[in-house]
C-alpha cells in the first residue's frame, strides 16, 4: 500500500474530502513538521487516525536495531511490506544529525570492495519508503533536529532517479531541509550527473572515485567500463558548470590497491582539474572482499601528500564498524550473496 509521504498536500486534501480543511493543515504539519507517525498526531480525532493508520500502514517494520558510539551511532534494519531488507544510519555529531538513507534493496553496481554491491540487488524503493527512513530517524534523533540526509545507504541513488529526485524536493519543500544539507552519492551514472545538474537543486553531490586510471577503476567500480574516467570528468565539469557547487570524491583507501604513491598523484591531478574536495575513507571490513585498509599511518601519508599537491581534503571520522554500520558496509538483504574478487595494484 502507498505511503502518505507519496501525497502532495492537495492530494491529501482529496482523501480527506468532507473533512474540515483545517484537519489537512493538522495532518500534513504532523506528518511533514513534526515527523510524526499518523497514529500519534493527537491534534486529529482518534476514528480519523484509526482511518488513515489502516489507509497508510507503516512501510518499514523494525527488524534489527543496533548501536555503537556510546549511543551516538544507531543502524536499523528495516524489513518493507514485500519481505525485502533495507539498512539506515543515523548518526549524531556535536554540530549536527545526519541519517544515512538507502535508495535500493540491494545494489546493481557490483563494487568489489562494498558489502552491498557484493551481495546484489533486490528492487527499487519508492519514495515512500526513502522519506519513511528519514522519518523514522527523525523521531528517534528528539529532541534534537535532524540537520542532513545523505543518498549513502543500500543502492545507486541515480539508478533510482526519479525516487531520488523526487525524495530531495520533498525534504526541501515540504520537510524545510536546506537543499545543501542534503548528500547525493554516486559511483558515476555520468548521464545522470548531467540530468540531476539540470534540476535546480543546490545539493551536494558525492563522486565514490575510489581510482583515478580506469585499469583500477574497471576492477573496484564496474560501472566504470560503461562511463570510463574520461566521461566521468565531462559529466563532473557539466555539474559544476551548471551548479556551481563544489563537488565532492569519496576514495575508500585500499591498502596496496589505490594508497600508493602513483594512485595520490592520479587523484590529485583529476581532483585538481575540478577543483574538487577529497573525502578519505579508510576501507572498512567485509567478507567478502580480502584485502586490508590502509594502515592509521599511510591514511595520514595520503592526506599529507594530496594537501601538498594543492588538494582540500579531509578524513572521514569512521562511525559505525562494530555494527557493519560504516561506509560499504550495509548488506542486509535477501537474497545476499557475497564473493571474493581479486584487485590489482596501481
Amino acid at each position: 500500500m502507498p505511503s502518505a509521504y507519496e501525497y502532495t498536500k492537495e492530494e491529501l486534501a482529496g482523501l480527506l474530502e468532507g473533512e474540515p480543511r483545517y484537519r489537512v493543515d493538522q495532518v500534513w504539519h504532523g506528518l511533514w513538521n513534526e515527523a510524526q507517525s499518523i497514529d500519534t498526531i493527537t491534534t486529529i480525532p482518534k476514528a480519523l487516525r484509526a482511518r488513515l493508520s489502516a489507509t497508510f500502514p507503516p512501510s518499514l517494520v523494525v527488524a534489527n536495531d543496533v548501536q555503537s558510539d556510546h549511543g551516538a551511532t544507531r543502524k536499523w534494519v528495516f524489513r518493507l511490506a514485500d519481505g525485502a531488507t533495507i539498512e539506515t544510519v543515523l548518526m549524531g555529531y556535536d554540530d549536527r544529525v545526519t541519517v544515512c538513507v538507502s535508495s535500493q534493496a540491494g545494489c546493481a553496481m557490483g563494487c568489489t570492495f562494498c558489502a552491498t554491491g557484493q551481495a546484489g540487488f533486490t528492487r527499487q524503493l519508492t519514495t515512500g519508503e526513502v522519506l519513511e527512513q528519514v522519518m523514522f530517524a527523525a523521531r528517534a534523533a528528539a529532541p534534537r533536529r535532524l540537520s542532513n540526509v545523505v543518498f549513502m545507504g543500500m543502492g545507486e541513488p541515480l539508478a533510482n532517479y526519479k525516487v531520488t529526485v523526487d525524495a530531495v524536493r520533498r525534504l526541501h519543500e515540504y520537510r524545510g531541509l536546506s537543499a545543501r544539507h542534503l548528500t547525493v552519492s554516486t559511483v558515476g551514472v555520468a548521464p545522470a550527473i548531467e540530468r540531476l545538474a539540470q534540476e535546480g537543486l543546490a545539493l551536494t553531490l558525492a563522486v565514490s572515485l575510489h581510482a583515478a586510471n580506469n585499469t583500477t577503476r574497471d576492477e573496484l567500480v564496474p560501472l566504470n567500463r560503461r562511463y570510463p574516467l574520461e566521461r566521468l570528468h565531462e559529466a563532473c565539469v557539466n555539474w559544476v558548470a551548471t551548479t556551481s557547487r563544489r563537488l565532492s570524491f569519496e576514495w575508500a583507501l585500499i591498502d596496496g590497491v589505490n594508497d600508493t604513491d602513483r594512485a595520490l598523484l592520479e587523484l590529485a591531478e583529476y581532483a585538481d582539474s575540478l577543483r574538487a574536495h577529497v573525502n578519505l575513507i579508510p576501507l572498512n571490513p567485509t567478507p567478502g572482499y580480502l584485502v586490508r585498509g590502509s594502515s592509521p599511518e599511510r591514511v595520514r601519508a595520503f592526506r599529507d601528500g594530496l594537501e601538498a599537491e594543492g588538494i582540500n581534503v579531509t578524513v572521514r571520522n569512521t562511525r559505525g564498524r562494530s555494527i557493519d554500520a560504516a561506509c560499504g558496509q550495509l548488506a542486509s538483504v535477501t537474497n545476499a550473496k557475497r564473493r571474493s574478487i581479486p584487485v590489482r595494484s596501481t
